[in-house]
């Protein structure tokens, strides 16, 4: 399977498993779980479980798992669908964490600080080059670092989600330091 087809496959996956599971008459359980066999049998990109189980130990970014015995997957978050529940456990988390974005958006992040907007999470990332490869897709990247574990003492919860992303509802300008 060529690396562009595999990037075609999962990018389906991410539409239909975070965002649109009804483009294909799909059905998400309370968890973001869908049926394999489901996803394989609806699928107009024909593809195997050998590829999907491909795609989710070599994507790089960790963004979907399969549950115990594989025969369902679901997306580890980045979900717009409002009716997802990952159950996450909030976490104590680093001292900082790092957001990347675009010049752009600067403005609006410092009136508003960091918003969710349709997904269910503001996204951080642990260190600055997961977070430049995240900015960097929508031009030249700026990084923000966010005082998280400030934050928890203040009352907000994070959580860290199975491929490592760590989550919260909003970060307040506060807690971002603009000068990286």
């Amino acid at each position: 399977m060529t690396e562009q087809y595999k990037n075609k496959i999962s990018k389906f996956l991410s539409l239909i498993l975070r965002h649109q599971p009804e483009k294909i008459g799909l059905e998400l359980d309370e968890n973001g779980w869908a049926f394999v066999n489901d996803i394989l049998e609806k699928s107009k990109l024909q593809f195997t479980f050998e590829a999907l189980e491909e795609i989710v130990i070599t994507n790089d970014k960790k963004r979907f798992s399969f549950n115990e015995d594989k025969t369902k997957i679901r997306a580890n978050q980045g979900h717009s669908l409002k009716t997802i529940n990952l159950d996450l456990v909030a976490q104590t988390p680093p001292e900082f964490l790092f957001h990347g974005t675009v010049e752009r958006f600067i403005p609006a992040i410092k009136l508003e600080g960091l918003q969710k907007m349709k997904r269910q999470h503001v996204h951080l990332s642990l260190d600055k080059e997961t977070a430049l490869k995240v900015g960097s897709r929508r031009g030249k990247a700026i990084i923000l670092v966010v005082r998280a574990l400030e934050m928890q003492n203040k009352g907000h919860k994070f959580y860290k989600s199975e491929n490592g992303v760590w989550l919260t509802d909003v970060v307040p300008s506060d807690f971002i330091d603009f000068n990286n």
